[in-house]
Formats: C-alpha cells, sequence, structure tokens
C-alpha cells in the first residue's frame, strides 16, 4: 500500500514539474496612464529616484524601509538600493538609460525574498497639454517563478502595483504649480 501512494506521489510530482517547465520563460508587464502635465514634470519623477518615494506603491507598504542612493542624482548611473520587509524585499536599482521628457530604462535587481533581474522602462509621450506614461517591465522566470505564478497572476499583481504607483505619481504631478 505505501509503494502505491509512492508511486502515486511521485508521478504527481513529475507531472508538476512538466507543467512547470512548460510555463512561459518570458514575461512583460505593462500599464498606462495619462496624466494632465507636461512629459518634462512626469519625467523628473522618474529620473530622479529619491522622488519615487512619494509615488512607488513599495515604499507605502514598508513605511521603515531603508534606501541608500549612489551616483548621480539623476539620470544614467544613478542607483537606490532598499532593504525592507517581505513585502518589498531587497534590491537595487540602476538607470540605465536616460533620454529627458521621453524615457527612463532602468535595471532592476532583487535579492530577496527572490534572485532576479529584470528590465523596466518608463516612456513618456506628449498627448496635447497630457502625457501618456508607459511602465513597462520584462524579465525572465526561472523554475521557482514558473511554479510560483502557478499559484499567484504575477502579471495582475505587478500590472495592480503599477497602476496604484501611477495613481500616485498623476496625483502629485497633476496638484503641483
Amino acid at each position: 500500500m505505501i509503494i502505491k501512494i509512492l508511486i502515486g506521489l511521485v508521478i504527481v510530482l513529475v507531472i508538476l514539474a512538466i507543467v512547470i517547465a512548460l510555463q512561459p520563460a518570458d514575461f512583460r508587464v505593462t500599464r498606462s496612464a495619462t496624466m494632465a502635465a507636461p512629459p518634462e514634470g512626469v519625467f523628473e519623477q522618474v529620473d530622479d529616484l529619491k522622488k519615487w518615494e512619494a509615488w512607488s506603491p513599495w515604499a507605502k507598504m514598508d513605511a521603515t524601509m531603508k534606501q541608500t542612493y549612489e551616483g548621480p542624482a539623476t539620470g544614467v548611473g544613478a542607483i537606490s538600493r532598499w532593504t525592507g520587509n517581505a513585502q518589498v524585499g531587497e534590491g537595487s536599482m540602476t538607470i540605465t538609460e536616460s533620454r529627458p521628457n521621453e524615457l527612463v530604462g532602468l535595471k532592476l535587481q532583487f535579492l530577496k525574498p527572490f534572485v532576479a533581474t529584470n528590465e523596466v522602462q518608463f516612456t513618456f509621450k506628449p498627448e496635447g497639454d497630457q502625457t501618456l506614461v508607459t511602465w513597462d517591465m520584462t524579465g525572465t522566470n526561472n523554475f521557482m517563478a514558473k511554479g510560483f505564478n502557478l499559484i499567484m497572476n504575477m502579471e495582475k499583481m505587478c500590472g495592480d502595483q503599477f497602476n496604484q504607483g501611477l495613481a500616485s505619481m498623476k496625483s502629485i504631478v497633476e496638484t503641483r504649480p
């Protein structure tokens, strides 16, 4: 009887491993918002990593999160490092590309609760007296992340956080003189 249970358990685990392995390796999360502000007003919220504290959804998840900054105050080479609770983890963000009022590219590295490296891009597109801001993140899922995605919808979870961040950024840029 125990042998049959063990064989059944092994079969279930093999099937689960196959299902996980067949999940997509690459992912993309994209959200956009239109803001009643010029591109330069929105661009500066992203290009200056210290300004993220006012609108980032993760800053709101951990009021005691420790952040440090390195390199230039803005633009390429600016780095933010953080250590926080289980929700925000530990990692760093480095601006890798900065085209004023058009684009900010970042390398996002997570150390905890999992190790991952993702590429993030913010684009700013003028639309009359407004700006369309698009927040885009791409990366590759390892085996563990593929398995996690079977339980949690990462696209929705990260997408919801992106929407919260864009809404906070919108309230900041639209209320500034």
